[in-house]
């Protein structure tokens, strides 16, 4: 048991600040406010939804769901999220079973990442 070793993948997470920062000039603070916090409930809710139907094993439309992630994640500047959802569709379109296990793994972990909003349990994270 010397030789296992526990791996821990920290991803970087990549961001563009601005599709927010647009959003916040066009529409004013409350506005935006509403609109990115609505956007990001959707996008949490639609990630909710994916790892459902992979759960479960319903891989029907989880293209068409990707496809609407990754959307999401790129209108709200989140590069890596919106990449690694685009990377996952390649998997399915190329009926990779292993390729997929592997990024989705990192889809859940660079959404969680995304989506984490608080910085003192973002650096929890990190240790």
């Amino acid at each position: 048991m010397e030789n296992v070793f526990t791996l821990k993948p920290k991803e970087r997470v990549r961001q563009d600040a601005e599709p927010i920062a647009t959003i916040y000039r066009n529409l004013g603070t409350t506005s935006a406010e509403q609109v990115v916090t609505r956007a990001l409930g959707e996008l949490a809710l639609t990630m909710a939804g994916l790892a459902a139907q992979v759960r479960a094993h319903e891989m029907g439309d989880l293209v068409k769901q990707l496809r609407r992630l990754q959307r999401m994640a790129e209108n709200l500047g989140m590069v890596s999220l919106g990449v690694v959802a685009g990377d996952l569709r390649v998997c399915i379109d190329k009926s990779d079973a292993t390729g997929f296990a592997a990024v989705w793994a990192r889809l859940c972990r660079i959404a969680e990442r995304s989506l984490v909003t608080d910085k003192e349990l973002l650096d929890q994270t990190l240790v």
